[in-house]
């Protein structure tokens, strides 16, 4: 089972990938930059995820 900050760090990931993306491409140095940080905090709750996940599996045991 999926934890849902791993779903969540995903759809953050994604949708900074594409913000940085517009941002590029258009010159938007700002959206850019959110788009970054948007990257960045989605890595972080899925690593969040990650741990959950291995938590709860470890207490299924």
């Amino acid at each position: 089972m999926v934890d849902d900050d791993r779903k969540k760090g995903k759809a953050d990931r994604v949708k900074g990938a594409v913000k940085e993306g517009v941002g590029k491409v258009t010159g938007d140095e700002q959206k850019e930059a959110e788009g970054k940080a948007q990257r960045k905090t989605g890595k972080v709750q899925d690593k969040v995820g990650q741990a959950k996940d291995k938590v709860r599996d470890k207490l299924k045991d």
